[in-house]
């Protein structure tokens, strides 16, 4: 069975080697039909001061995207950047989602150590068990 996406797909990615493997694993499954949307969301510290200037933030949004669109020129397929913004990343993935009428969200498991994931509330599990709309995980396809 070879799995295409010929619909709208949103994919959240979180720093420019995670946009790099996530579009590299995506690429292959493109159709002339499909339409990505690649996101980068920026959390918001719900009123307490922010780890990094929003300028900072939004250019290290603009390098993750330069990454992720790379492996996806060659392909067919539209692609689409947005920087989100949101004191719950999770939620804004999904809300995005439903705005755009997404068909899946798609992402890569990320490498991290199980300390690091149980202190930050583990992103891709949650995405996976809060999903208001299908979720595809893409094995990673080798190192970037």
């Amino acid at each position: 069975m070879t799995l295409t996406f010929d619909g709208t797909i949103l994919v959240p990615v979180a720093d420019p080697d995670d946009g790099e493997q996530t579009a590299m694993a995506l690429a292959p499954h493109l159709t002339p039909t499909s339409s990505v949307i690649v996101v980068n969301v920026i959390e918001k510290a719900g009123g307490a001061p922010d780890k990094a200037s929003m300028e900072q933030r939004e250019e290290y949004a603009d390098e993750i995207f330069e990454r992720a669109r790379r492996p996806l020129e060659e392909t067919d397929a539209t692609v689409d950047t947005a920087v989100l913004y949101g004191t719950d990343v999770v939620k804004r993935i999904f809300t995005e989602a439903e705005d755009h009428n997404a068909d899946a969200v798609v992402f890569t498991a990320r490498k991290g150590n199980r300390l690091a994931e149980l202190l930050t509330g583990d992103v891709a599990r949650r995405i996976v068990k809060e999903a208001s709309v299908p979720v595809v995980t893409l094995p990673q396809t080798g190192s970037s």
